[in-house]
């Protein structure tokens, strides 16, 4: 039986800071400042691994390489210089609820650029799944939640039942259907970001659009205090020399033994928190170089170096007692602020990402009943804090589719001695150690 196609608006909502709208350094010359008392804190924790199937360590490698090409997008379109805090991993699980609905090219070309090659919707499904559940039970000192939602424009459309139960069963995504002419509607929406990112992200639209198919959402929420925590006391008003001149910022400070990096380009530090687990990675320029040239190269490699990537290529970590300073920040951001024209959208069709968004090319028709959709619009917002006890980060991403751990070293060891104030421009991540998932990516300019 032929099915005519129809295209009528989707809207997809992540939240973990993107909105998805579719139809559908270290100077040897410097000296280490002492702490008084001097305390060097051992925070080389020991961690329990999330275990992956060969194929799913595959889909980490080369979806965080699909980060890390949006880490260098996203600098670019950045134009102001501004501080920047987002979540690829959020634009993932958007992604891939449209990926589950999605066939011929438009599939193949998802799951190509998201890191997926051809693996098919079912193992995709499943590395998402993997991730919810094996993610937040990583490490119980760290709070990290992974939620997936789907509001249907009742007037417009109704999903198919293979997909509402596809949605349930690999993303745990509730699914509502709503009058998207009610005022009320909004509000329900906006709501759902708000809790499930604790308040950080309050709203994620400002108007709903009364010709949408449906919203999808994904939201992120992240937070652990350091495995050692910085002293209040020992925070300082200092210099930093931010994108337009000096100003002063509070530079947390304390001596701690962690993993320390460096090359021609940057240097490097893991700050774990909770038992180990989980842990932000500073880089810090050296000098003459700019967090442009961090983010270039680490783009260009397609991995964070410095953990022995295939046992044989770059730099690698190695225990230091660091003289560690860090400014003590908040950084929001939002795809819809960008100075790039189309936003986030425009930023994945940079990336590669283009039939989804074509109204007259998409392939999406196992979402809605009678329907072929396409994906109209997307946004991300995000948020991040960090202070002497630790950060606290969110993202919700939204899509619109229309039709168409901590151990002591028992024994006295002399570690060799580095300097990391990161007194100007950085980039940072935050990533789980076992799988190597990189779940927030950013840049801290003082801006």
């Amino acid at each position: 039986m032929n099915m005519k196609k129809k295209f009528f608006l989707l809207s997809a909502i992540m939240l973990s800071g993107v909105i998805l709208s579719s139809l559908l350094s270290c100077s040897s010359s410097e000296e280490i400042e002492q702490l008084e008392p001097k305390q060097v804190i051992n925070m080389l924790g020991e961690s329990k691994p999330i275990q992956l199937t060969q194929e799913q360590s595959v889909f980490v490698n080369d979806n965080n390489q699909f980060t890390l090409n949006f880490l260098k997008a996203v600098n670019k379109a950045e134009q102001n210089g501004q501080s920047f805090i987002y979540s690829p991993l959020s634009i993932t699980y958007v992604l891939g609820m449209v990926n589950d609905a999605a066939t011929g090219q438009t599939e193949q070309e998802l799951e190509q650029v998201l890191g997926f090659h051809q693996g098919g919707i079912k193992a995709v499904n499943e590395y998402c799944k993997k991730l919810i559940d094996g993610l937040p039970q990583a490490d119980e000192k760290v709070t990290l939640n992974i939620a997936n939602a789907l509001f249907v424009n009742k007037n417009k459309a109704k999903l198919q039942t293979q997909y509402q139960k596809d949605m349930e069963q690999y993303y745990d995504a509730t699914t509502e259907n709503l009058d998207f002419k009610s005022p009320s509607t909004l509000k329900t929406i906006n709501d759902w970001a708000n809790d499930h990112t604790n308040g950080m992200i309050p709203s994620i639209l400002e108007k709903v659009d009364q010709n949408m198919a449906t919203y999808l959402l994904n939201a992120i929420y992240f937070k652990a205090d350091w495995a050692s925590k910085f002293e209040a006391k020992n925070t300082e008003e200092e210099k930093f020399t931010a994108t337009n001149g000096t100003i002063k910022l509070p530079l947390m400070h304390q001596n701690v033994l962690i993993q320390y990096l460096k090359n021609e380009d940057y240097s490097a530090i893991e700050i774990p928190y909770g038992n180990g687990l989980w842990k932000m990675t500073v880089m810090l320029p050296e000098e003459g170089k700019t967090t442009d040239d961090i983010i270039e190269r680490i783009g260009q490699l397609g991995f964070l170096e410095g953990n022995g990537f295939c046992g044989t290529m770059g730099d690698t970590y190695r225990a230091h007692e660091v003289d560690l300073k860090l400014p003590r920040f908040e950084t929001s951001s939002d795809t819809d602020k960008l100075t790039l024209k189309g936003g986030l959208v425009a930023l994945l069709q940079q990336l590669g990402i283009n039939l989804v968004f074509n109204q007259s090319l998409s392939e999406v028709p196992n979402m809605c009943e009678k329907e072929n959709m396409y994906i109209s619009m997307m946004r991300q917002k995000a948020k991040i804090k960090v202070n002497e006890e630790g950060s606290e980060a969110a993202a919700v991403t939204i899509g619109g589719a229309n039709c168409t751990a901590f151990t002591p070293n028992p024994q006295p060891v002399e570690y060799p001695k580095a300097i990391f104030h990161a007194n100007r421009p950085f980039v940072y991540t935050i990533s789980e150690a076992s799988s190597g998932v990189i779940v927030f990516v950013g840049k801290f300019s003082g801006e």
